[in-house]
C-alpha cells in the first residue's frame, strides 16, 4: 500500500509542478484537464502526508522515552497512545481512498420508478417515492427533468422516469434500485388496516452515444397518438414514440413532448442507459463475480427497504439500518442512510481485497 501512496505523491508534486508553469497556465484547457487529476489525488495524498507526520512524531516520542526528565518521558507517552490510536483509522481510511472508483460514479442518471403489488396505493407510493428522490436533488443542487410518466386517477404514477443532472448523481443514488415496500393505512380503508404494497426504482448511469454505439438497424420505432391518464387524447397528432432495440427486446415509450422529434430523442436517452446498464452488468460479471454484493448491484426483485409509516420508520434490509425519522426521509433528507450503504460497499470492497 505504501509504495502505491509514495508513487501517487509523486504525481502529485509533478502535477503542482506543471501547473505552475506559465505556458500551462495559459492553455486552459490544459490546466482544467491538469487541476482535475490533482483535485482527484489531493484527498489521499493530503490523508498519506497526515500519515506520515503522525509516523514521524511516534518516532521522536519514541526516542523522549530515554530522556532523564520524568515529565518528558510521561509527556512522550501520552503522545505514543494518543498517535497509535489514530494511525488505524488514518490506515483504514488509505484503504479505502485507494479502493478503484467506480467509473461511473460521475454520471448523470436516468431514474425509473414503477408502482408495483398494491394497486391505487403503490401508484400512489411510487408518486411518493418521486416526490422524495426530487426533493433529495433540490438539497443537492441537481437539476431533474421528467422524461416520461404515466399517471393514475388517484394521482399516483404507474410509471414515471426521469433524468436528474448533477455533481456525482450516480455515486449518490446508485444504491437506490431495487423494490421498496411501504406499509401505512390508506385514505380509502375505513377499518384502518395497514395495507402493504411495493414500487420499483431503477438508477441507471446516463449513456452518452460514445458510451453505447446502436445501430440504427437494430430498432424499430412505432408513432402512435399519445394519451393521458383516463384515455383521453392530449393531442391529434401521432407524436408519441415507441422505440424497440430489436436484439435485446428493449422497448421504451415517450409522450410526453408535442413534438415526435423530441419524444423520439427523450426514448433514445432512455434506452442508452439502458442497453449501457446491461453492459456494466455483463463485464461485472466477467471481471469478478465474487466482488458483486447486494448493496450496488441492481437486482430489482429483492425487497432492499421498507417504509412503515405508523411507527414512523424506514429500514434498509441489506444493512438492517432502521431511522425512525420517515418524515424527514420522505422530504429528501436521505444523507444517512445513503453514506451508510456507501460506507458498508466500501467494507465489502475491502474484505475482497
Amino acid at each position: 500500500m505504501f509504495s502505491k501512496l509514495d508513487s501517487l505523491e509523486q504525481s502529485y508534486t509533478e502535477l503542482e509542478q506543471e501547473l505552475s508553469k506559465p505556458e500551462v497556465y495559459s492553455d486552459q484547457e490544459r490546466y482544467t484537464e491538469l487541476a482535475k487529476k490533482l483535485a482527484s489525488l489531493s484527498e489521499v495524498v493530503e490523508a498519506y502526508r497526515e500519515h506520515k507526520s503522525l509516523t514521524t512524531e511516534l518516532e521522536n516520542n519514541k526516542e523522549l522515552l530515554s530522556d532523564s526528565d520524568p515529565d518528558i518521558k510521561e509527556m512522550a507517552k501520552a503522545e505514543i497512545e494518543s498517535i497509535r490510536e489514530q494511525l488505524p483509522e488514518l490506515e483504514e481510511r488509505l484503504h479505502v481512498l485507494l479502493l478503484p472508483k467506480d467509473p461511473l460514479d460521475e454520471k448523470n442518471i436516468i431514474l425509473e420508478i414503477r408502482a408495483g403489488t398494491g394497486g391505487d396505493e403503490a401508484a400512489l407510493f411510487a408518486a411518493d417515492l418521486f416526490r422524495m428522490y426530487s426533493r433529495f436533488a433540490e438539497r443537492k443542487n441537481w437539476t431533474l427533468e421528467i422524461l416520461s410518466e404515466s399517471e393514475t386517477d388517484s394521482g399516483g404514477f404507474k410509471e414515471v422516469i426521469a433524468g436528474i443532472k448533477g455533481d456525482r448523481v450516480y455515486s449518490w443514488l446508485k444504491y437506490e434500485s431495487g423494490t421498496h415496500r411501504v406499509q401505512r393505512v390508506p385514505e380509502t380503508e375505513s377499518q384502518g388496516r395497514i395495507h402493504t404494497s411495493a414500487a420499483t426504482v431503477a438508477v441507471l448511469p446516463e449513456a452518452e452515444e460514445v458510451d453505447v454505439e446502436i445501430d440504427p438497424g437494430d430498432l424499430r420505432v412505432d408513432v402512435f397518438r399519445a394519451s393521458g391518464a383516463g384515455g383521453q387524447h392530449v393531442n391529434t397528432t401521432d407524436s408519441a414514440v415507441r422505440i424497440t432495440h430489436l436484439p435485446t427486446g428493449i422497448a421504451v415509450s415517450c409522450q410526453d413532448e408535442k413534438s415526435q422529434h423530441k419524444n423520439r430523442a427523450k426514448a433514445m436517452k432512455v434506452l442508452r442507459a439502458r442497453l449501457l446498464q446491461i453492459m456494466e452488468e455483463e463485464r461485472k460479471n466477467a471481471e469478478d463475480e465474487a466482488r458483486r454484493s447486494q448493496v450496488g448491484s441492481g437486482d430489482r426483485s429483492g425487497r432492499i427497504r421498507t417504509y412503515n409509516f405508523p411507527q414512523g420508520r424506514v429500514s434498509d434490509h441489506r444493512i438492517n439500518l432502521t431511522l425512525y425519522k420517515l418524515d424527514a426521509f420522505m422530504q429528501g433528507e436521505l444523507e444517512e442512510m445513503i453514506e451508510a450503504l456507501a460506507a458498508n460497499a466500501q467494507a465489502e470492497s475491502l474484505k475482497q481485497d
